[in-house]
């Protein structure tokens, strides 16, 4: 039954730019005095009563800084290196898994690392205090007397006291972060601030994550047991963390339970979050100034200058101003401004990723290049299957094909490509390759009309009817008489006949609510109107541009899920909530060709936010569009396949092209950034294959080139070449 305290080491510490950033966050630099916060944690739980070793949560990227400072205090501890960041309830259930295992009746004291609190012995009368209740089942979290009604904090309504408890009550309500005047309010109605620690036994904090988001708990459970000894003391959690939902534990458990306990402490308590929290927090001379490093402060009050190790900083004249000082970066502010930092941050970190190297015109010819000298001419000599017919499914970098079961996607989406290079003028046989790819199809014909997914299978998807279609209007575009439209016709009765549902498409298989086969129908439809198809496409295409508007569509985020309810309403499941940035950019760069056929503002201006979610997948140091997000749009999976990198670049050149002069800039500044991350993934030999995937830190995964990826890289460089006359 030891108490073992947690310190977790996640946050950016953005509000304190340009001191703190990605590398070294706040917690692992000094803000007040020569130790940093994180230091001054450790030395804080150090007397803690009947305490175990211990125990640090912090990301991979950090292992060497913690290591450092744990050895500069000579203190040890078990270090738990996160794979990637998931937010304060993963990171925790992590820890309480980890302490569950090898000591059940264990009570984690759950402390994050970038707190300033000067009275350490209070701070641990009021721990065993909140121990004697987590004991007891209760999650209690410390409650700080406000000293002002800031916004910037959530706060406590505190409930009655616990029986035989001394010092601990019932949560009467968290509260979200207020405005000024309900912050005033809540200071006259007692209101205590949530410090963000929090004590509870580690069974009955997994035992609450069960009952609420079993999936954060299965997560860390795995994690736990899958852990890596990387060196004595430092263990890397199993890659199952990264399939946690990215959830703060306040929204997991807080809020929900009817165990939640609060203990009120008396000690001076600050989470350094913002340069003037800094200040308050900091030693000061007689005018009021706090200061570090080589400084002169002349005729200047109330004010915190900060100058980095080999800078040096001056002030004459000032009051109330925070001047931070380092060595490629300079913050002036009012104290009082202190919030706005967080923006500045952001904004400077657009500015210092502004496109560099070869011009977006440079790189439009690169691709074009590419594509018509090194990609097209390769698919067609190796990926060709010319003895069998059809297209291999992927090719490895010595030449070599897959012996995979082949699809019938990779024909379709490959005649699709080559029919679209002859019909823009590329030199090549391409007609005859298009031809060449639809032949193989007729193995895949069912006697319905549809297309099994394998000639060796009876199953059909709808996606894959839908690279049919689009296959048959590229073909048609470039023969008319070649009878493609009746075959398209013929497919659509089929689908129509076969995956109808409720003002959309059902899938076949596991998942049949999908969002993605609605995108790639819709698609094929667009396609069918430019090349002069019927008006059943049209009526298709305003079907599904329909459900997405209707249905489809985040209310709130704007955002398309992968997968639905039969209603075409949110599922609860966990696929429920997976966010695909790539297929965000998918649908933008489709949902505004609709609206330029029709006419559609509301499909113009969705368009537009969909694309703006699709963004927040975007890696800005990795130039690179993550796999997955949740659906409040934190990252899910860090790697980084090359399909929705090029989905972002259509998008953005699409929009690009069609933007009015004023907001031209902006779009071509994303498909410049979007170009420069695709290029890392098509330099490899022999040039015309690719790479599929880059982990988190950036590296990629060495498999053969995947044939289909040619469909996606080859609308996206069509939408870079189309910007020739703009560039």
């Amino acid at each position: 039954m030891a108490v073992h305290p947690v310190i977790l080491c996640g946050g950016a510490g953005t509000r304190l730019w340009p001191a703190s950033r990605d590398a070294t966050p706040k917690q692992f630099i000094p803000l007040i005095g020569p130790r940093s916060s994180f230091q001054e944690t450790i030395e804080r739980v150090a007397g803690l009563t009947d305490s175990a070793l211990p125990i640090v949560v912090a990301g991979v990227r950090h292992r060497q800084r913690v290591l450092d400072q744990l050895a500069a205090l000579g203190v040890e501890a078990t270090l738990l290196l996160e794979p990637e960041a998931r937010d304060s309830a993963p990171a925790m259930a992590a820890a309480a898994a980890w302490i569950a295992r090898r000591d059940p009746q264990g009570v984690a004291v759950l402390l994050a690392a970038d707190h300033h609190i000067p009275d350490a012995e209070a701070f641990r009368e009021a721990i065993d205090r909140a121990v004697s209740a987590a004991r007891q089942g209760w999650i209690v979290t410390l409650g700080v007397p406000p000293t002002a009604p800031t916004t910037a904090y959530g706060y406590i309504r505190v409930g009655d006291p616990l029986a035989g408890m001394e010092g601990v009550h019932a949560v009467g309500a968290f509260v979200e972060k207020p405005d000024a005047a309900t912050a005033a309010s809540y200071l006259e109605r007692g209101y205590l601030w949530n410090s963000g620690n929090f004590i509870v036994g580690a069974e009955a904090l997994l035992a609450a994550l069960d009952t609420y988001v079993p999936d954060i708990a299965a997560s860390a459970r795995a994690a736990s047991e899958a852990a890596t000894e990387l060196e004595p003391g430092v263990f890397q959690l199993g890659e199952a963390f990264r399939g946690a939902p990215r959830i703060s534990i306040d929204y997991a458990v807080m809020e929900r339970t009817d165990r939640a306990a609060v203990a009120p402490v008396v000690f001076a308590w600050s989470d350094l979050g913002t340069w003037d929290a800094i200040w308050a927090a900091s030693p000061k001379d007689a005018d009021g100034n706090a200061s570090l490093g080589v400084t002169h402060l002349a005729d200047t009050r109330h004010s915190l200058v900060r100058a980095a190790e080999g800078m040096s900083a001056a002030v004459i004249g000032g009051a109330n101003l925070a001047v931070i000082v380092e060595r490629d970066a300079v913050l002036v502010c009012d104290l009082d401004s202190s919030q706005g930092v967080k923006a500045a941050a952001a904004a400077m970190a657009e500015l210092n990723a502004a496109p560099s190297g070869p011009s977006l015109k440079h790189m439009a010819q690169t691709y074009s290049a590419w594509l018509t000298h090194n990609a097209l001419p390769l698919w067609w000599a190796l990926g060709a299957d010319h003895q069998r017919g059809g297209f291999q499914e992927s090719l490895s970098f010595e030449g070599g094909a897959s012996d995979a079961p082949r699809r019938d996607r990779v024909p379709a989406r490959q005649a699709h490509v080559y029919a679209s290079a002859a019909a823009i003028g590329l030199p090549g046989p391409w007609r005859t390759a298009a031809v060449h790819a639809w032949t193989a199809l007729d193995a895949y014909k069912r006697p319905d009309g549809l297309y099994r997914a394998l000639a060796e299978a009876d199953t059909a998807y709808l996606d894959d009817q839908a690279a049919l279609a689009l296959a048959l209007a590229s073909l048609h575009a470039q023969n008319p008489q070649g009878r493609y439209a009746a075959k398209a016709d013929a497919l659509l009765t089929a689908i129509r006949a076969n995956f109808s549902h409720a003002g959309g498409f059902r899938e076949a298989g596991a998942r049949p609510y999908r969002s993605t086969p609605q995108l790639h129908l819709l698609e094929a439809a667009l396609a069918w109107v430019e090349a002069g198809g019927g008006e059943v496409w049209r009526v298709l295409a305003a079907e599904i541009v329909a459900l997405a508007l209707d249905r489809l569509i985040d209310a709130e985020g704007g955002f398309i899920r992968e997968v639905y309810g039969a209603d075409w309403g949110p599922t609860p499941s966990p696929d429920g909530r997976l966010v695909e940035p790539g297929h965000q950019f998918a649908w933008a760069w489709a949902m505004d060709r609709w609206a330029e056929q029709s006419g559609d503002p509301p499909a113009a201006s969705a368009a537009r936010r969909l694309f703006h979610a699709g963004a927040k997948g975007f890696d800005p140091a990795r130039d690179a569009v993550v796999d997955a997000l949740d659906d409040t749009l934190a990252p899910l999976r860090a790697t980084a396949r090359l399909w929705p990198q090029t989905e972002r670049l259509k998008a953005a050149a699409r929009f690009a092209l069609n933007a009015a002069p004023a907001e031209r800039a902006v779009w071509l500044a994303e498909a410049h950034s979007a170009a420069r991350g695709l290029w890392r993934y098509l330099e490899v030999e022999p040039r015309g294959l690719w790479r599929d995937s880059q982990d988190a830190n950036g590296d990629f995964t060495h498999e053969p080139a995947p044939a289909s990826s040619l469909y996606h890289l080859f609308e996206a460089i069509r939408a870079l070449r189309a910007l020739a006359p703009i560039l």
